[in-house]
């Protein structure tokens, strides 16, 4: 049986490759900081080593906050939902949180990561200023 539970692992393994660490990051603001999870794919790498950032960001459709990265990320497939504590990619440079689940218009946005903290600090008109660093 033990054999038997070890040559899977070793065929999973083979078959999916190894196990890739999620980056986590801190997203702090005046209202309150969060923690996310970096989704593992080349937007969501390229992002982490831009860090840390600061961006201003502006409400937008009282669903979201948005902001302009300082470059653009890599383009990757998009999807149209999203829900409460998705960071997105709307286009090439700006960078999404949302705290409303929904869905946007083609071309769809890039998945970013998802926020694991309470997202709804962000629930709330006007602009902020976040900082982006890799949590310890």
């Amino acid at each position: 049986m033990r054999k038997t539970i070890l040559a899977l692992a070793v065929v999973t393994l083979g078959l999916t490759g190894p196990a890739m660490a999620q980056e986590k990051i801190r997203i702090s603001s005046e209202w309150g900081d969060v923690t996310a999870t970096l989704t593992d794919n080349e937007a969501g790498r390229s992002l982490a080593r831009m860090l840390p950032l600061t961006i201003e960001m502006s409400d937008h459709l009282r669903q979201e906050k948005t902001g302009n990265l300082p470059s653009a990320l890599p383009e990757i497939i998009r999807q149209r939902d999203f829900s409460v504590g998705t960071l997105g990619l709307w286009s090439g440079r700006d960078f999404v949180i949302y705290y409303r689940n929904g869905r946007v218009p083609s071309p769809g946005i890039i998945i970013l990561g998802q926020v694991t903290g309470d997202v709804s600090i962000f629930d709330r008109p006007g602009s902020v200023t976040v900082t982006l660093e890799i949590a310890n």
